[in-house]
């Protein structure tokens, strides 16, 4: 959730780490800090805050440095403070830290370094492992991590610098992601590589358990045990202008009115609309068991689960597979039974969502297929899943995702589609689907285009309080997912539920003025949504409404009305979402909310 960025090359450090720091905005944080390497001699400067309040604090110490790590923190241990805030160093000052994840056994690992003599100074779990690195020193920085890491419970993305050895940042990772950019003469440690992108393009990526000596003469990779590990170079799939803002406000702004390419991108060379098939490399070679799988649980977490959620109406519906639908958080820690022909499906577009990676561990220990169906190419869920199926749509910057949900869904309507086909679908059918499906991305176009008047029937409401989201069927899950968007950008408190739900206690909250959304489109529940949306307005609550183009019946009976164009349900899921994405992010900008960086929340959450 934190974001960490080292450099170590031939060019000033400071600007480089910031311009980093900068990138990792959108992952969250509370507080950020800088230590810089310089004739012998560590500079650290910290402060609570945004970076530009780093910036102001900053000196001419350390300006010539070319050494140095920054990063910014998502509070868990400690408040949100300057002194909480990374890096952190040992108490002669001779090592800085910086850390992202959580020790789990600080408190006896402080109790052990008070014994020793040596105090810490902050609340944080961090400190206590720098100081342990410290008291492990001897001349030999790499070897004094080590010795630490090996007494460490928990999840750690470190880099490490001595002032004693100024020639040299030591990385290693377990359960936070880490990665080294690789340039002409420099190279770049980060937790993400939208903090590298601007360097290079060439990666490589740590594995759990691993660690990096890294110098102006390259770097070397090995185990915790010292057991040397060659790495891969890989490229970054994305460009540096991917992740600016275009000349949108937002990014959020920018991300949503993405979504036509977005969604061309996941779907290009994937259907062929000419013979009715569907073409999914990544899970080509695991086809046979996918279709002859006895049952699939999808896991997830947050809009990731609500993606799972229409996966699993689409799989039951298309392909006729029963399917199950798992909060990672729920599945790691329960005995699930996990029986012969069991295919777990993980969700996550980090691919480093801490609970979905410990849910896929635990599915495949009990014998489990797993499957990945990830955004960032190379990340731990992707490397350990047996296979998977990337979204291909781009960066996503802003922390309530908006591209990445649409581009899941369209991945798992393509493989209901092509599992379909191979047990209960016919040809007609796949081909009728799949036409419409490559009509998809236009679609998306064609309901952005009422942006503003979305906008303007949400400034009628934007002082209410308290929201309802309801919808059957398919748009059941698009319901929580516009509640979730409201939730997380405005931090105005919506519910979503089943329609029928309301009322079964929550039609008591419905009083005069209160804004309930309605995803009310043409299917086989439309006449009792219908019921659903007189039974709020008898009780002088105000209907907005997602209804399909040329429903004249809805203005009668809902203040506002959102067109999407006519689709079969299985697809209206990726077209109903959209107006609901634009009504968050109006209210958001309404209220003066910060849009895409939201309180308390932060991108990928690689920790319980």
């Amino acid at each position: 959730m934190c974001g960490i960025v080292g450099y170590i090359g031939q060019k000033r450090a400071r600007p480089i780490l910031l311009e980093g720091l900068k990138r990792l905005e959108y992952r969250g944080y509370d507080s950020a800090g800088i230590a810089l390497l310089h004739n012998r001699r560590i500079n650290i400067t910290r402060s609570a805050g945004r970076i530009s309040s780093l910036e102001t604090k900053l000196t001419d110490q350390g300006l010539d440095a070319t050494v140095g790590i920054a990063h910014t923190r998502w509070a868990t241990h400690g408040i949100p403070s300057e002194i909480n805030a990374h890096p952190h160093k040992s108490t002669n000052g001779q090592i800085a830290l910086v850390h992202n994840g959580i020790i789990e056994n600080y408190r006896t690992l402080r109790t052990f370094l008070e014994q020793q003599g040596i105090t810490c100074n902050t609340e944080t779990d961090t400190e206590v492992l720098v100081q342990l690195i410290g008291h492990f020193y001897s001349n030999n920085i790499e070897q004094a991590v080590r010795d630490a890491l090996h007494e460490v419970q928990g999840t750690y993305g470190i880099a490490v610098i001595s002032a004693e050895e100024p020639d040299r940042i030591v990385a290693a990772r377990k359960g936070s992601p880490l990665i080294i950019g690789i340039g002409d003469g420099e190279y770049v440690v980060a937790s993400d590589a939208s903090a590298i992108i601007e360097r290079t393009t060439q990666v490589a990526y740590l594995a759990d358990g691993e660690m990096a000596v890294i110098t102006l003469d390259g770097f070397r990779t090995m185990t915790l045990d010292a057991v040397p590990v060659t790495k891969e170079v890989q490229e970054v799939e994305f460009s540096l202008d991917q992740i600016e803002l275009a000349g949108h406000k937002h990014f959020m702004a920018k991300e949503i009115f993405e979504q036509p390419q977005s969604l061309a991108n996941t779907l290009s060379g994937r259907l062929d609309t000419r013979d009715g098939t569907i073409h999914l490399g990544g899970v080509v070679n695991y086809a046979r068991d996918l279709a002859r799988a006895k049952r699939i649980i999808f896991t997830a977490q947050g809009t990731a689960w609500h993606a799972g959620l229409v996966g699993e109406y689409l799989f039951e519906d298309i392909a006729k597979l029963p399917t199950e639908l798992e909060y990672a958080s729920e599945f790691r820690y329960r005995n699930p039974l996990i029986d012969d022909g069991t295919v777990i499906i993980a969700i996550s577009q980090s691919g480093e969502t801490a609970d979905t990676l410990a849910a896929v561990r635990e599915a495949k220990v009990k014998g489990a297929l797993a499957l990945g169906i990830i955004n960032m190419v190379g990340s731990t869920i992707a490397r350990e899943s047996d296979a998977g199926i990337y979204l291909h749509c781009g960066p996503e910057i802003g922390v309530a995702s908006t591209k990445a949900f649409t581009s899941q869904v369209a991945v798992l309507t393509m493989l209901a589609i092509q599992l379909g086909r191979r047990r209960f679908l016919s040809q007609a059918q796949a081909h009728s689907l799949i036409a419409e499906l490559s009509e998809i991305p236009d679609k998306v176009k064609q309901i952005l285009e009422q942006s503003d008047d979305i906008q303007s029937a949400v400034e009628q409401y934007i002082d209410r309080e308290n929201w309802l989201f309801l919808g059957r069927g398919y748009n059941y899950p698009i319901a929580l997912e516009g509640a979730l968007k409201l939730k997380e950008i405005s931090y105005i408190h919506a519910e979503g539920m089943p329609a029928a739900e309301m009322k079964h206690g929550p039609i008591a909250l419905i009083n005069d003025g209160m804004p309930v959304v309605f995803i009310a489109t043409k299917g086989n529940q439309y006449e009792k949504v219908i019921g659903n949306i007189e039974e709020v307005r008898s009780r002088g609550g105000k209907v907005l409404a997602v209804a399909t183009q040329a429903d004249n019946t809805i203005k009668d009976v809902a203040e506002h009305v959102f067109y999407i164009p006519d689709v079969p349900e299985p697809l209206q899921p990726l077209l109903t979402v959209i107006p609901l994405q634009l009504l968050a992010y109006h209210a958001a900008v309404l209220r003066g909310c910060n849009v895409d960086k939201p309180r308390n929340l932060a991108k990928s959450v690689t920790v319980e």
